[in-house]
């Protein structure tokens, strides 16, 4: 009689039968992998399986990598702005720093000028920087922090390694005021170098030429020659650059020569300027010593003694003779 499925029988119960594909399916991988070993086929077989398995990885990982690539973008975008802002800050303090290296190079190099100015012609002087400075129409005029707990006086030129820009003309304790030569009230004697002509420079209201009104006309006077301190007047001393002829042209009235020159001087850029201790000597005669007396090695002791009182002596009467008298006789035989 044949046996029914659904028969109580130990050979088709649920376990039994798991059994049986377990057996099944270890045999089955044994074979496969005894086929494998030996013939190396089924690399092949995964190898073409994995072309098409991998498109099918590579869109269900799209989500995954899309959400991961905007968090990485955004937190890249956040970092390079950070690091740009980091980046303009530190150009930005480059800059400045390069600016102030500038600054010092070229201050430390108009010092260096100065100081060679002063070894080259030895000069007796003192170093002053610019704290302030009145430039208008009618004042061409700097402030120095030196005065008179300095030995500042009125009168001591003003330089820089260039030429001269001025004279003190007020003395404060601790500061000091400088005429420029290009100020409206100031005059300085000068001299063309190239022809020895003296004559007188004088201040504009434009600020920066110096004038010389007053050229004869025969002089030759070019655009392009040095003018430097005549040394007259005794207030600067000579030799001393002042400027350089820019234009030469005739006043109205026709009678003198009328010229525009530039200061040697940097008027506007200097910061550290010298004074000069040393005036040039003054023109002219010396001035006639004032009426001392005798010398006290001659003058009287009050101490001493009076000199003895010589006595009188009575001179003879002369009578005088007439001039009549007198030329009688010498003609009489």
């Amino acid at each position: 009689m044949a046996l029914n499925r659904d028969d109580k029988s130990p050979l088709f119960s649920p376990a039994v039968a798991g059994t049986l594909r377990l057996i099944v399916y270890l045999a089955l991988a044994c074979v496969l992998m005894v086929l494998d070993h030996r013939g190396g086929w089924l690399a092949n077989v995964r190898y073409g399986l994995s072309l098409v398995v991998e498109p099918i990885y590579r869109v269900a990982g799209l989500p995954s990598q899309g959400f991961h690539a905007a968090t990485v973008a955004f937190a890249d975008r956040q970092a390079l702005t950070e690091a740009n802002q980091r980046l303009r800050e530190d150009l930005l303090l480059a800059n400045a720093k390069l600016n102030r290296m500038a600054s010092v190079a070229e201050q430390n190099q108009r010092l260096k000028e100065l100081l060679d100015t002063q070894h080259s012609l030895s000069l007796n002087v003192q170093l002053a920087r610019l704290v302030g400075v009145d430039l208008g129409p009618y004042r061409h005029r700097i402030v120095l922090n030196v005065g008179a707990r300095d030995k500042v006086q009125p009168g001591q030129v003003v330089i820089d390694a260039r030429g001269i820009m001025g004279q003190i003309v007020e003395v404060m304790p601790t500061t000091s005021v400088a005429m420029l030569i290009t100020d409206p009230n100031h005059a300085i004697p000068v001299t063309i170098e190239r022809t020895g002509l003296r004559t007188v420079a004088y201040g504009s209201r434009a600020g920066d030429m110096l004038t010389l009104p007053n050229i004869p006309v025969a002089a030759d006077v070019q655009a392009g020659d040095k003018l430097v301190t005549s040394g007259l007047g005794g207030r600067f001393p000579p030799g001393f650059p002042v400027g350089e002829i820019r234009d030469v042209a005739q006043t109205p009235s026709g009678t003198f020569l009328s010229a525009q020159a530039k200061p040697a001087a940097d008027l506007d850029r200097s910061e550290d300027v010298l004074l000069l201790h040393d005036l040039a000597e003054p023109a002219g005669p010396p001035q006639p010593a004032p009426n001392a007396g005798p010398p006290t090695s001659l003058a009287p002791d009050p101490n001493a003694p009076p000199p003895p009182t010589l006595p009188s002596v009575t001179s003879p009467s002369v009578t005088p003779v007439p001039a009549h008298a007198a030329t009688s006789g010498a003609t009489q035989p």
